[in-house]
């Protein structure tokens, strides 16, 4: 038992190591505490909820949260370009251009945010919130939604230019300390919550002011906090603003967010497919499935999260054999991801009967599919993390769009000849393109012969 411990802890680089294994190893373990408890905290948040707003308006509140987080895109990958950025400057010893990274960030999404609220301010009277989220034909409680609309988005809004900061830790390779904001903000919560179920009757304004509003306060007081400790050296400030930057920011940010937004198109696109061929109930069966499977994906994004930044430190400061020892154990942790998968898989129907029993039938060839999905899924993150960090996603990008493009044609066609299971065979298909092109880029890059696209 004492070996297959010391091997699993070898294989994850919880050995002896360099300062920056050492700080992802500990981030790992931190992001581990911080991520059940945050799950923990959040499925008491939800069962509060329900009780003080009642199950219908606690779903309007979802939707309208919801639709809000669509906006997060409006930050077109400043945030994954400051990361990157940020921590190219720290290794080469560049902390004048780092804070000018982090000052020209702040500044130009302050200027998008304040351009985007002037829009909603000004659209929303003229928004029927209660068509939208179909809620009835009240006219008090559309009074109501659009002025939680207005301040909902609002606080949005402010937390989006506020959680730069958690880049900035994250880039430092501190990304469970970036994560604890979000801890300390559900229960700031959890505790306001509680207080307004015992003083006040379901209120869907108090809710929205009390979840929207506990992570900013968090946010600015830890903002206040760094930037007059730790990382005052890279405060922003309007003299080190300098908009010639943006160039450097936005042309690998734009990749990302072009990258997301494929992303996004590649996996949400299912429900609404499945939906529209086979009926809304058979969904249900496939997200049962998906829940299942994820608890992998969780672990893994977990532990392969902290070493993009470490990617990019050791890459620009040409430590080639670190970033090679990392991946091998991330490829044997994969293999391990693998072998626990199968077990999963076997025993999915009997998981299933203990979890949601007899009332939703699931085929083991939906099982087999999604699993498999979900391991190709893994196997690309692991390429992913390593080219983000060195910043090489020019032919990422481009098999996003293309996998984004070609999958939902696909899908309906293979869902029309086998089922969902054509649905599902779909994404694997598309998610084995880059699985098979990524390692080919990986090594031209790690032995130093990557050129043209292999090289963007």
């Amino acid at each position: 038992m004492a070996r297959n411990i010391n091997l699993l802890k070898d294989i994850l680089g919880f050995g002896e190591g360099n300062a920056r294994t050492n700080r992802a190893k500990k981030n790992i373990v931190g992001s581990l505490v911080i991520k059940g408890l945050n799950i923990a905290i959040g499925l008491v948040l939800v069962r509060l909820t329900i009780n003080y707003l009642e199950p219908t308006k606690y779903g309007i509140w979802i939707t309208l949260s919801s639709v809000i987080g669509w906006f997060g895109f409006f930050d077109i990958g400043l945030g994954n370009g400051l990361r990157n950025k940020f921590a190219e400057s720290i290794a080469t010893g560049k902390h004048e251009l780092a804070r000018v990274y982090v000052s020209t960030t702040y500044a130009i999404l302050t200027m998008i945010v304040i351009g985007v609220l002037i829009v909603f301010f000004v659209v929303n009277p003229f928004l029927n919130w209660n068509s939208i989220l179909n809620a009835g034909q009240d006219v008090a409680f559309q009074r109501e939604l659009s002025v939680l609309a207005l301040v909902v988005f609002t606080f949005f809004c402010i937390r989006f230019v506020l959680k730069l900061l958690t880049i900035i830790i994250t880039a430092d390779q501190r990304p469970a300390l970036a994560s604890s904001f979000d801890l300390l903000g559900q229960i700031i919560s959890l505790v306001l919550i509680y207080i307004l179920i015992k003083t006040t009757e379901g209120s869907l304004l108090y809710l929205g002011i009390i979840i929207t509003g506990a992570p900013i306060l968090v946010l600015l007081l830890s903002s206040a906090w760094f930037f007059n400790g730790k990382y005052k050296a890279y405060r922003p400030s309007y003299r080190t603003v300098d908009l010639s930057k943006a160039k450097d920011l936005l042309n690998l940010g734009i990749k990302f967010f072009i990258i997301q937004i494929a992303a996004i198109l590649l996996y949400a696109t299912n429900n609404m497919i499945i939906t529209q061929l086979f009926g809304p109930e058979q969904v249900t069966p496939y997200n049962v499935v998906f829940k299942y499977f994820s608890v992998l994906t969780m672990g893994l994004s977990i532990i392969i999260f902290p070493f993009w930044s470490a990617f990019t430190e050791a890459w620009v400061k040409k430590e080639i054999d670190w970033i090679k020892n990392i991946m091998r154990k991330l490829f044997l942790l994969w293999f391990i991801l693998a072998f626990v998968e199968m077990v999963m898989l076997i025993f999915s129907n009997w998981a299933y009967d203990i979890w949601i029993g007899d009332k939703v039938i699931i085929p083991f060839t939906m099982s087999l599919m999604v699993g498999v999905w979900v391991l190709i899924n893994a196997w690309n993150s692991i390429f992913s993390q390593f080219l983000n960090g060195v910043g090489k996603i020019k032919l990422q990008l481009y098999i996003g769009i293309s996998g984004a493009l070609l999958n939902v044609p696909l899908a309906i066609f293979l869902g029309h000849q086998l089922g969902i299971d054509g649905v599902l065979l779909a994404n694997v298909i598309v998610g084995v393109v880059g699985a098979c092109i990524y390692p080919f880029q990986y090594k031209k890059l790690i032995n130093n012969n990557a050129k043209g696209i292999w090289n963007a």
